[in-house]
């Protein structure tokens, strides 16, 4: 994501850049072509997570919701893996830094926002009930995103709002109870955990920014969910 100390409001960087690319002593930057950006490392693993997103939300529509889950949740380990590769490259540029913080938040609505809409949708058997819902799903995460673009974290470790990784994370474990309730049971849980995440994802809340060794847990996580869900899968006629 986005560091916030080194951007103004108003576009102007603190280094001497502006943000479109313009710089400030009337020197133009080098311009690197726009598939150059997919060689960087880390921008390479947003990108697969982007595929993971892709590929939950195309079984998402088949209504094959075990892989849906594997592909989201593994987007999330991408997620989280190229701001650990980033942070690990030496001499990486301001401008590849820039490039990288725009390409993971606009992934992030499409494995975040996007994904579990298109999942509530699917379940709902994309009835017209289940537009609103996932309508707010996609607006309460491009609207923290957004907010996020610009104010950043509220402290070195700590989010305002729940970030959206954890939707995902949470929707994951739901469906680990999809069969021991009816469908009818299960879409109206899983709707109002959805629009509960939704309002803690653009609340004042404070939460904390999940780091570290909290990245082998995610990993381990994801292992088991798909580990269960693989055989869920394997099941499905």
């Amino acid at each position: 994501m986005q560091d916030p100390n080194c951007e103004r409001l108003d576009g102007e960087r603190l280094d001497g850049e502006r943000l479109d690319g313009e710089r400030l002593d009337g020197e133009q930057p080098h311009r690197p072509s726009i598939l150059s950006c997919a060689a960087d490392l880390p921008n390479l693993c947003s990108l697969l997570g982007l595929f993971c997103a892709l590929l939950g939300i195309y079984y998402a529509i088949l209504r094959n919701f075990p892989a849906a889950m594997i592909g989201m949740l593994w987007a999330i380990v991408f997620d989280w893996c190229d701001g650990l590769i980033a942070r690990r490259i030496q001499g990486r540029t301001q401008q590849q830094r820039t490039i990288g913080a725009q390409l993971d938040s606009l992934i992030d609505v499409v494995s975040f926002s996007v994904c579990p809409a298109i999942v509530l949708l699917s379940y709902g058997e994309f009835s017209g009930w289940f537009i609103p819902g996932a309508f707010v799903v996609l607006s309460t995460g491009v609207l923290r995103l957004s907010y996020f673009n610009v104010y950043g974290l509220a402290d070195e470790s700590t989010y305002t709002g729940l970030a959206l990784d954890n939707n995902a994370i949470i929707l994951a474990f739901i469906f680990l109870f999809e069969g021991w309730a009816g469908q009818d049971t299960f879409t109206v849980i899983l709707y109002v955990t959805l629009m509960a995440l939704a309002a803690m994802n653009v609340s004042p809340l404070q939460t904390p920014k999940l780091a570290g060794r909290w990245f082998y847990g995610l990993v381990v996580y994801a292992l088991a969910i798909t580990a269960i869900f693989g055989y869920r899968w394997a099941q499905l006629p």
